[in-house]
């Protein structure tokens, strides 16, 4: 048993996800953190549990070739990033296995499918919003910074290497107009104080910043003074916002906003679309890569001009709306009003006039959307980092769509998530991992799941010969319109009740084909089963 203070010289053998090493030391792992695969170390324990134990690098004998010095001063302590003291290839290598160890481990996806990870064009200063907590240093000045891992000690920081350039001028000026107006930070133990978070966001393509003060009163003693010194320190700036938080709440933001200057919001471009920014809005907070991503879901999508698209846990519609243009119907789901909001002004901006969007949960709008008859040729989920539940997975199956491209930020879940739609009938065909924030331990991934191809799918051998055929038949028999229909409704359907649909139609040419013998009153399609029907005929282009 390890004990609490021993060395022990050892190798780093992996990582865990939040970015620390493994070892093995007799027997039990250890997780070490600022170490990299394939280095010796010295190691000295620090905790041990029942079957694990939490060490500490005292000295790196033998550094892995992966290993690099970092050009961060504090990245050890404030825990905003995990692999700045490895090279940027090994990190996509690490994330790339741990999507491929999940997916077909946890899954049981086939390791074909599983492309190779998207990596960023920069790793530094990508990020186009920061949430920087508010408190005074160890000399009792006002500073900013990320709270230290577990915690909420803050690190005070003069600059970030993950965070826009202009977010470090920007905080100078807070942080000196705070001091020199004696504006105190909120302490979250007493709920006193004022200046809780600095939140910074920054449009890349039109230059536009974003600065709002959150803070636990609903204004600031000297605010128009702060108004003109970030105007005449930041040629960028477009507006400042108050958001007034006086809850006893973890939670960063509060509901109230004030705008002290400008609109209350920027505006940046994505995927050629203009996005609204207010202080409560989603927007991708790495906007190159998210346009890779983008692009990647929508080739997975592979819209036609007819198809209807559904966009569950749409956000602010970011990702619906660059697929609306030449599709026939979007309709997005998402159950925060304020992004409801948000995602129809989006769409009214752009001239986006074919997308709807339903306030709800994922859900009960799926179900609405049912109930309505409308079936979408393709629905895309971008949930939270729990995933799915098995409930909306169901209900989306039930929808039957042809295509389902699942958007996650974690793998574990994802592959859990894959496994349960194997059940209902869907095969993941293409897998890709993108990495949206370089330098962290998150990771994103893009999946196309297709009905058509499902591991439950139906193969049927067809003899046509001795059947008389007109030209619009000839594009699908009957046993290809059973199969068809049962694959996306699991509808058992009669060639009988398939004639009648096409008779309706005028598509069967011969006289009384399959309509009876004129002996036995013939059977009525019921309506559940026309309306599949004519939805496969459509589908092979036979009406």
């Amino acid at each position: 048993m390890l004990k609490k203070n021993e060395i022990f010289e050892t190798d780093i053998i992996d990582y865990t996800t939040e970015g620390s090493g493994v070892c093995k030391i007799d027997g039990m792992t250890v997780f070490v953190p600022s170490t990299a695969v394939g280095d010796r170390a010295e190691v000295k324990i620090l905790k041990v549990a029942k079957n694990y134990a939490f060490g500490k690098a005292e000295r790196i004998l033998t550094p892995s070739a992966d290993r690099i010095g970092s050009d961060c001063t504090v990245s050890e302590k404030c825990g905003g990033c995990l692999f700045r003291h490895i090279s940027y290839e090994a990190e996509l290598r690490y994330k790339q296995k741990r999507v491929y160890d999940s997916l077909t481990r946890i899954g049981g996806i086939d390791p074909d499918v599983i492309g190779g990870i998207v990596g960023s064009d920069k790793s530094c200063h990508y990020r186009n919003k920061a949430q920087l907590p508010v408190s005074y240093d160890r000399e009792g000045r006002v500073c900013v910074g990320f709270y230290a891992p577990r915690s909420h000690r803050v690190i005070p920081l003069d600059g970030c290497m993950l965070q826009e350039e202009i977010f470090t001028q920007a905080a100078r000026v807070f942080v000196d107009w705070a001091d020199k107006n004696r504006i105190p930070p909120y302490n979250e133990t007493a709920h006193k104080g004022v200046l809780r978070h600095l939140y910074l966001r920054y449009a890349e393509k039109t230059d536009q910043l974003m600065v709002c003060v959150v803070a636990n009163a609903k204004e600031l003693r000297r605010e128009k003074e702060l108004v003109s010194e970030l105007c005449c320190a930041l040629p960028c700036l477009k507006t400042v916002v108050l958001n007034v938080n006086t809850e006893k709440t973890n939670v960063i933001t509060g509901k109230a906003c004030r705008t002290l200057y400008g609109d209350g919001y920027i505006t940046d471009i994505l995927c050629g679309l203009r996005f609204r920014i207010s202080p409560l809005s989603f927007y991708q907070v790495n906007r190159d890569q998210a346009e890779k991503l983008y692009g990647i879901a929508a080739d997975y999508a592979s819209l036609g001009s007819e198809e209807t698209l559904i966009d569950l846990y749409c956000g602010t519609g970011t990702i619906g709306l660059s697929m609306a243009r030449g599709i026939k119907k979007l309709i997005g789901v998402e159950i925060i009003p304020e992004a409801i909001e948000d995602a129809k002004r989006n769409a009214a901006e752009n001239g986006i006039r074919n997308a709807e969007f339903i306030c709800g949960d994922a859900c009960v709008a799926a179900e609405e959307l049912r109930r309505r008859s409308i079936r979408p040729d393709c629905v895309i989920l971008d949930p939270p980092r729990k995933g799915c539940d098995r409930e909306l997975i169901s209900t989306v199956a039930e929808m039957s769509p042809k295509r389902v491209v699942y958007v996650s930020c974690d793998p574990a879940t994802l592959a859990r998530d894959l496994a349960i739609f194997t059940s209902h009938g869907y095969s993941t065909v293409k897998a890709v991992p993108v990495d949206m924030f370089p330098r962290t331990g998150h990771v994103e991934t893009v999946c196309l799941l297709s009905k058509l191809f499902s591991q439950g799918s139906t193969a049927v051998e067809f003899d046509l010969e001795n059947i008389p055929t007109t030209k619009a038949e000839a594009k699908a028999t009957y046993d290809q319109i059973k199969a068809y229909v049962r694959e996306t409704t699991g509808l058992n359907v009669s060639t009988l009740y398939i004639s009648q649909v096409k008779h309706k139609y005028g598509i069967i040419e011969r006289e009384n084909y399959n309509l009876g013998n004129g002996k036995a009153p013939v059977p009525t399609v019921p309506p559940e089963k026309e309306a599949a029907i004519e939805d496969a005929l459509r589908h092979f282009q036979m009406i």
